[in-house]
C-alpha cells in the first residue's frame, strides 16, 4: 500500500494535474494563462516604451534650452512625427503661427487658443502612455476570482466522484482537490505581476505626465512674453 501511494505521489505533477481537469476547470487555467501571458506582454511594452519616452524628453529639453531658436527648433521638428513635449511644442507653434498669418490682435485670446492646443496634445500623450494599463488592473482584480471559480467548480467534481464511489479515502478526492487549487495558484499568479505592474506604470506615467506639464507651463510663459513684445507696437499706435 505505501508502494502505491508512493507512486500515485510521483505521478502527481502540474500538467497531470491539468490533464485529468474538469472541462471547466481546464477553460479557467486556459483563460488565466492567457491573462498571465498578455499581462507580461503589457509589461515588456510598457518598460521599452517609457524608457523610450524618458531618453525623447531629456533629449527634447536638452535642444529646447540651447538656446537655439523656436522657429528653427519648429521647423527641424514640424516635419516629423513628435510625441511628448516634441508634440507639446508643435501644437502651440502650429497655433501661434496660425493666429499671427490671420492677424491677431488680442493677447489673451491668442494665449487661451496656444494653452488649449497644449492641453489637448497634452491629453492624448497621457491617454498613449496610459494605453492598456486598464487590462492591467482588470487582470489583477478579476484573476484571483476566476481562479476562485475554477477552484470551487474542481472541488463540487471531486465531492461527487467521493459520493460515486462511496468512499471517503483521501486517495480518492485528493487528486480532484489538487486540481481545483491548481487553478487557484494560476490565478495568483497572473495577478499578482498585474497589480506590482500597474501600480509601478500608473505612477510612472503620471511622473512623464507632471514633466510635460510642467514644461508647458513654462513654455506658455515664454510665449506669453513674446505675445506681448509683437503685440505691444500695435497697441501703443492705436493708441
Amino acid at each position: 500500500m505505501e508502494q502505491v501511494g508512493l507512486a500515485a505521489t510521483s505521478d502527481v505533477t502540474l500538467w497531470s494535474l491539468f490533464m485529468e481537469a474538469g472541462l471547466v476547470v481546464k477553460l479557467v487555467m486556459l483563460g488565466l494563462i492567457g491573462a498571465s501571458v498578455w499581462t507580461w506582454a503589457i509589461v515588456v511594452d510598457k518598460s521599452l516604451n517609457y524608457g523610450r519616452v524618458r531618453r525623447q524628453l531629456d533629449n527634447f529639453e536638452q535642444v529646447f534650452w540651447s538656446g537655439q531658436s523656436l522657429e528653427e527648433l519648429y521647423r527641424t521638428l514640424s516635419d516629423r512625427q513628435t510625441s511628448g513635449m516634441g508634440a507639446i511644442f508643435v501644437s502651440a507653434m502650429r497655433e501661434w503661427k496660425k493666429s499671427f498669418e490671420r492677424g491677431a490682435r488680442s493677447p489673451i485670446g491668442l494665449q487661451m487658443r496656444i494653452d488649449r492646443a497644449m492641453d489637448v496634445t497634452l491629453a492624448r500623450e497621457s491617454e498613449t502612455l496610459e494605453a492598456r494599463l486598464g487590462s492591467l488592473a482588470t487582470i489583477g482584480s478579476a484573476a484571483p476570482f476566476i481562479g476562485l471559480f475554477g477552484t470551487v467548480v474542481g472541488i463540487m467534481t471531486s465531492f461527487q466522484a467521493i459520493a460515486g464511489s462511496k468512499s471517503t479515502n483521501l486517495a480518492v478526492v485528493a487528486p480532484g482537490i489538487a486540481e481545483a487549487l491548481l487553478a487557484t495558484a494560476i490565478g495568483l499568479l497572473a495577478a499578482i505581476p498585474a497589480v506590482i505592474a500597474y501600480n509601478k506604470f500608473t505612477a510612472d506615467a503620471g511622473k512623464l505626465t507632471a514633466r510635460m506639464e510642467a514644461f508647458a507651463d513654462e513654455f506658455s510663459a515664454i510665449l506669453s512674453r513674446q505675445i506681448d513684445e509683437k503685440l505691444q507696437p500695435s497697441r501703443q499706435a492705436a493708441q
